[in-house]
């Protein structure tokens, strides 16, 4: 039997389930901002690069990946960041191979999904899939990949995004369009002259792609493709400005271990590490309304899984709100608050010292849907501000025809400095359509030149 209700305990009923509907409303609209992201991946594979299903580049890794090893990464994660969830992507060998090994790896994965909410997914090519294979090819490797995951997984199980290295925007719209999977790593910001495919020019926080070029942010609905595309891994802006090696550096440094701790060792290695965290969850988070950092330690490395720990934990120390979620639990989470490239997103970071991370420079980054703008000063000789990247994404955009490494979309000024044109300029030295261009997103920027 039900009890009676008075009017007046109704009505509070009433006004606290609305309160309660209304406050659930804000927190789902708002999960994005007011907060920092970490989102972690690994990459289990059999071959280094695995170009196509029958063909590999590089080094056979069998013996890199065993049971013992996966065992000791994730407890690492649970210990260094306690409740973190990760990404685990497969390539296409690693699903297929039939050693004991590899069986027992999978069978662990999987219980680490039901333990803990792990994401399990598939990269297709190991990195590199569009720079040796035909999109027609990649397609059908997303399809059979992400069936041979649904199946190892059990219970309908479906990823919610997908690992790439770099995506073709054509590949990315087929996943949103043929495979419902809406969240794609399928870029790696400022990679240029460096491991096996180019790909600089793109936004390093998420966007929606435009189906010109899967570095453009889609500029409307007719090339909007409803995936969002996430850079691949963190790095140090000032490290990243660099070509490949150039000066005896590595333009990838940031919170990958190769660059930090296989670099400089494990203390001015993790130092690094932080410096780069710092870049988004210190002023990035105050600029932007959340922060976002993104690290791929593939489980072929070299590095003792303490090392993770070391890293994760001093995280969890420093910005102890700090949530870590499943790759595609943060892009949807993007996807929910941006419905469109409504972004405009603002970095600033002076050096750590460490490596290519000049002690003496400061580098301001503005990226929005109309144009991405790096700024570069010596801040101890209070110099004034050049332009070392103006990167247009109102033109038109088109990506290369058949397999290369060139994915690069290169603006009037690119951060590379690899040809002529790339000469660093002050900022009203560009020509005067930019000039409004950037007027129009940032008034105040010009004050004062």
């Amino acid at each position: 039997m039900f009890k009676k209700v008075s009017l007046l305990n109704f009505l509070v009923i009433c006004l606290m389930s609305l309160a309660f509907g209304q406050q659930a409303k804000k927190s789902a609209s708002g999960g994005l901002m007011g907060h920092r992201f970490l989102t972690f991946n690994t990459i289990i594979r059999v071959n280094q690069i695995e170009v196509s299903r029958d063909r590999s580049v590089g080094e056979d890794e069998r013996a890199l990946h065993t049971p013992e090893k996966v065992i000791a990464f994730r407890k690492a994660v649970e210990e260094g960041f306690p409740g973190a969830k990760m990404t685990w992507a497969f390539s296409w060998l690693a699903l297929n191979d039939s050693t004991e090994n590899y069986k027992e790896i999978r069978k662990l994965v999987v219980g680490y999904h039901r333990e803990y909410g792990d994401e399990i997914t598939f990269i297709p090519g190991a990195y590199f899939a569009n720079a040796y294979n035909t999109t027609e090819q990649v397609n059908k490797d997303l399809h059979d990949g992400l069936a041979l995951v649904s199946r190892m997984v059990g219970n309908s199980y479906r990823p919610l995004s997908i690992v790439a290295g770099f995506l073709s925007a054509k590949n990315q719209q087929y996943l949103a369009e043929k495979e419902n999977i809406h969240v794609c790593q399928g870029n790696i910001w400022s990679q240029f002259a460096i491991d096996n495919q180019d790909g600089d020019g793109s936004v390093s926080y998420p966007f929606y792609p435009s189906k010109e070029h899967f570095c453009k942010p889609a500029q409307g609905k007719s090339d909007f493709i409803d995936v969002v595309n996430l850079d691949g891994w963190t790095v140090d802006f000032l490290a990243a400005r660099r070509q490949g090696f150039a000066e005896g550096f590595n333009s990838r440094m940031g919170v990958g271990p190769i660059e930090t701790l296989g670099k400089h060792g494990n203390e001015i290695g993790l130092k690094e590490m932080l410096h780069a965290t710092a870049i988004h969850f210190d002023k990035g988070f105050e600029l932007n309304g959340f922060g976002w950092v993104t690290n791929c330690w593939e489980l072929s490395l070299p590095y003792d899984a303490a090392r993770l720990k070391d890293w994760l934990s001093s995280v969890k120390k420093r910005w102890p709100d700090t949530k870590v979620i499943t790759q595609g639990e943060f892009g949807l989470l993007w996807r929910s608050h941006y419905k469109s490239n409504d972004f405009n997103y603002r970095f600033v970071e002076k050096g750590s010292g460490i490596g290519g991370s000049d002690a003496n420079l400061e580098i301001s980054w503005f990226m929005n849907k109309d144009f991405r703008l790096a700024l570069l000063r010596d801040w101890k000789l209070n110099s004034p501000k050049l332009v070392v990247d103006f990167t247009r994404y109102d033109l038109n955009a088109r990506e290369p025809i058949g397999m290369t490494r060139k994915w690069s979309l290169m603006g009037d000024i690119n951060q590379k400095q690899t040809r002529p044109q790339d000469k660093p300029v002050p900022l009203n030295k560009l020509p005067e359509k930019s000039n409004l261009i950037i007027k129009k997103r940032y008034p105040n920027l010009l004050k004062g030149l």
